[in-house]
Formats: structure tokens, C-alpha cells, sequence
């Protein structure tokens, strides 16, 4: 009984620190207001989505101006009723904000950031692993009861809401996986080996990612056109090369027809040093959210923020490098300076919200109380 309760316990405090972390109060406005006359579907408030992208996804205008337009077409419900609402590709360098574009639509559209069927494709790389996704064949173990690792009340979504799929990281899927969605991009169902379910998606905005070109577009991206390109005016639009890069990479790894049925393919950038300082302050207010339940928050001035910019920067990684110095030069301090014994007083003893200013010394970051 003790473990039980233990158990319990547990799963409570992991669920507490995932929402500290993942979800957000999310309020959206009448959605027919402007449009009064639509006989939508849909009522999620666009601002509220645009905000939500605008703040969390920094270095990306175009890849997110891209994906409004189609969540427009989504909100006005003028697409084709036996298809998915939606089905887009992002294609980029690790780390640019791809998988975290989705994450950031679905707090902004139910206020939690996992309220979506997510199929990490890595775990489908094998061919006898198709099965997992498409039901057991006649005959076999779970043909009957059509069981995969697919989630239908979050695929379906809501009476107002559309369902959020995202298959991550595409190109590792074996070609059995890959020719099974086939039928899902061009009629929105999907059927199971034995027949016994099937799946719809016509309610759902697939998201798939994809790092496929990421070599070649570091090699556009640090390219210097030469002075005969440029007098010949062959240097074209770096962007429009940049998705004539990916789509050679896709249809070298996929069959024509699978890429033919995907709605939009789009591009992220790698991420400039520029960006980092905006990301500093993305991953600074992450973290002053999970301190929320000790009822600490950090601030930093302009110095700690550079340090961290300099220090994050790679760009190979991108934001995860960058997450990876917050952690090393700005939470392992934290964490020491919050265990110290005289620290736990102070906190303890003056109530309310402490205020923690981090400050530059020597080769690291100090705190102290404000």
C-alpha cells in the first residue's frame, strides 16, 4: 500500500512539473467575431496563435509567416472535407525551432504543449517495427484487436479544436512506414492490417520534420557568391535555393508520390548568432516557470546575457546548444546557491516570491537577492 501511494505520488509530481513547464493559460477570443458570417467549424483566435509563435520561435519570420497562412486556411474550414485539414514538412538543421513550431501550436490552441499524437519515426527505423504502426497483420498476436501506437482522441482533436499529428524526424522510417501514409495524406483514413479500425485524420493538421538537406544548406548558407555570379546576377534568392535543395534531398529519399501529396514543405534557417540573446530570454522565462513551484525567479542584466549568448552559440546545434550552456553556466550555479543551508532560510523565512539577480564574476555567474 506504502508503494502504491509512493507510486502515486510520483506520477503526481512528474505531471505538476511537466505542466510547469509545458502548459500555459490560454484564453482565445470569440473566433467568429471578425468573420461573423463563416460557418466554421473552428473557433481558435489566430492572434492568439501568432503571439504564441512570435514569442517562442525566434529567427524563423518566414517559416512561421508560411504556417499561419495555412492555419488560416484551416480556421476559415475551406479545405477538402476528405482530407486532413493539413499536412506540413519542415526541413532544416537540428535545433532550429522545427519540432518546437508544433509543441507551441498546440499550447496555444488546448494550453499544453504534449496535446498531440507524436510518433518519433526513429523508433519505426526497422521493417518488422511497421506493425506497431499499422496493427499486426491477419493471424498475427493483436490483429483482432487493431492495437498501434497511435492516439485517436488526440488525432480526432475536439468539437471546436483540430487534432495535432506530428511524425518527427521522417527520414528515419523504413519505406513501409513511409508508403503507409500514403492513404492518409490522399483520403485522411487510415486502415489497420486486419481491417478491424480504422483511423481518421480529417479533423487533423499532420506536422512532419525532417533534417534531409542540412549539409547542403550549411554549404548555401556559408557560401560567398563570386563576382561573376554577382555580375551575371546569378545568385538568385537564397531562400528559393534553399527549398530547391530540400526538395532534391526528398525526392532522392522518398518516392515521388509521397512527396507529391504533402500540402507544404517548408525550409527552417540556421540559426545566427543575432538570435541568441532573444533566445536567452525564451529559455530564461522556461526556467523561471519551473522555479514558480519553489516560489523563486531569476532575473539577469546584459552582461549574464551575452556570456550565455557567447557561450550557447554553435551552429551546428542551435537552440540545444544554447540550452546546454543555460544549464551549465546558469542552473548549475543556481542549483548550488539554492541547496546552500543559509539560502534555504532566507527563502523560507521572507514569504512571497524571492527574486534572485544572476551577475557576471570572474569566468562564471554569482547570485544574489534583489
Amino acid at each position: 500500500m506504502t508503494d502504491r501511494l509512493q507510486a502515486v505520488q510520483r506520477e503526481e509530481q512528474l505531471k505538476s512539473a511537466l505542466a510547469a513547464e509545458n502548459t500555459r493559460d490560454i484564453t482565445h477570443a470569440n473566433g467568429n467575431a471578425k468573420a461573423s458570417f463563416l460557418n466554421s467549424r473552428f473557433s481558435f483566435d489566430m492572434a492568439v496563435v501568432e503571439r504564441e509563435l512570435r514569442d517562442s520561435i525566434i529567427g524563423q519570420d518566414s517559416a512561421i509567416d508560411e504556417v499561419l497562412e495555412i492555419l488560416k486556411v484551416v480556421r476559415a474550414d475551406i479545405g477538402d472535407p476528405r482530407k486532413p485539414l493539413a499536412s506540413l514538412l519542415f526541413c532544416g538543421p537540428t535545433g532550429v525551432g522545427k519540432t518546437e513550431t508544433v509543441r507551441t501550436i498546440a499550447r496555444a490552441l488546448y494550453g499544453d504543449a504534449d496535446a498531440m499524437c507524436r510518433i518519433d519515426m526513429n523508433t519505426l527505423a526497422q521493417e518488422h517495427y511497421a506493425a506497431s504502426f499499422t496493427g499486426a497483420p491477419p493471424g498475427y498476436v493483436g490483429s483482432k484487436e487493431g492495437t498501434t501506437i497511435l492516439d485517436q482522441e488526440k488525432i480526432e482533436g475536439t468539437r471546436n479544436l483540430p487534432g495535432i499529428v506530428l511524425f518527427d524526424e521522417l527520414e528515419k522510417a523504413s519505406n513501409e512506414v513511409v508508403l503507409a501514409l500514403l492513404n492518409v495524406f490522399d483520403n485522411g483514413l487510415l486502415t489497420v492490417a486486419s481491417g478491424e479500425r480504422t483511423y481518421s485524420f480529417r479533423n487533423a493538421i499532420i506536422f512532419m520534420s525532417s533534417n534531409l538537406g542540412a549539409r547542403d544548406l550549411m554549404a548555401l548558407n556559408d557560401e560567398r557568391p563570386g563576382l561573376l555570379a554577382i555580375l551575371k546576377g546569378q545568385t538568385g534568392d537564397r531562400r528559393t535555393r534553399a527549398q530547391d535543395i530540400v526538395m532534391k534531398c526528398l525526392l532522392e529519399r522518398f518516392p515521388p508520390e509521397f512527396v507529391n501529396r504533402i500540402d507544404h514543405v517548408d525550409t527552417f534557417n540556421w540559426l545566427g548568432r543575432e538570435t541568441m540573446p532573444d533566445l536567452v530570454d525564451v529559455e530564461l522565462d522556461r526556467l523561471n516557470r519551473r522555479l514558480a513551484k519553489h516560489d523563486v525567479s531569476i532575473t539577469i542584466n546584459d552582461a549574464v546575457r551575452d556570456f550565455l549568448s557567447e557561450q550557447g552559440y554553435d551552429k551546428r546545434f542551435g537552440a540545444r546548444g544554447l540550452r546546454r550552456a543555460m544549464r551549465r553556466h546558469l542552473e548549475f550555479p543556481l542549483a548550488t546557491f539554492l541547496l546552500e543551508p543559509g539560502t534555504k532560510m532566507g527563502i523560507s523565512d521572507s514569504g512571497g516570491t524571492i527574486t534572485l539577480a544572476a551577475e557576471r564574476r570572474d569566468d562564471g555567474i554569482v547570485f544574489g537577492y534583489v
